[in-house]
């Protein structure tokens, strides 16, 4: 009877790491998460992630932040306090919008900058007060983890060693 085991592989390098990860491809043994304590250009492409959806959010929160401020130039200076200023009346918002460009790309790009980053938080589970998810804390610092969660721990051990595993951790899942 097998059971089911949790299996990290430690690397100190993150080349090692790339290999490791090719080479678990090419065996088709399936990769469950990698831990790197910085971004590993290709990574994402090795291990079949697909691309998000971050950008699409921006997108529309970019719209957002464009309505907010069309809403709010219109509101102030025709609607509300509407004013003859420098010689240009206030008669209907888009006459004068090439004087409210700079206010709403500002405001667009605030939107988009902050709501972007709140959502990738949120998402991420990496709001403050949030559990570390990391199941060894060197992989902040300076070190590459896999984990893999699978019957076979010998074949797996056996492939960590081979791809220059610096350590190599089984848990029961």
């Amino acid at each position: 009877m097998s059971t089911t085991k949790i299996i990290y592989g430690l690397y100190a390098d993150d080349d090692d790491l790339m290999h490791g990860v090719k080479t678990f491809n090419d065996k088709g043994i399936k990769i469950n998460e990698v831990y790197t304590p910085f971004p590993v250009h290709g990574l994402d492409k090795a291990l079949g992630l697909k691309k998000t959806r971050i950008s699409d959010a921006a997108w529309c929160y970019a719209v957002y932040g464009l309505t907010i401020g069309a809403t709010v130039t219109w509101y102030t200076m025709n609607h509300d306090w509407p004013q003859n200023i420098g010689g240009k009346p206030s008669f209907w918002w888009a006459h004068n919008m090439p004087a409210f460009v700079v206010p709403m790309f500002e405001l667009m790009v605030f939107c988009a900058a902050h709501m972007m980053s709140l959502t990738f938080l949120v998402r991420n589970k990496m709001y403050p007060g949030a559990k570390a998810q990391n199941p060894d804390p060197r992989t902040t610092d300076d070190k590459f983890l896999m984990e893999f969660v699978s019957d076979d721990v010998d074949t797996i051990k056996q492939l960590l060693i081979e791809t220059g595993v610096e350590e190599i951790t089984v848990k029961d899942a």
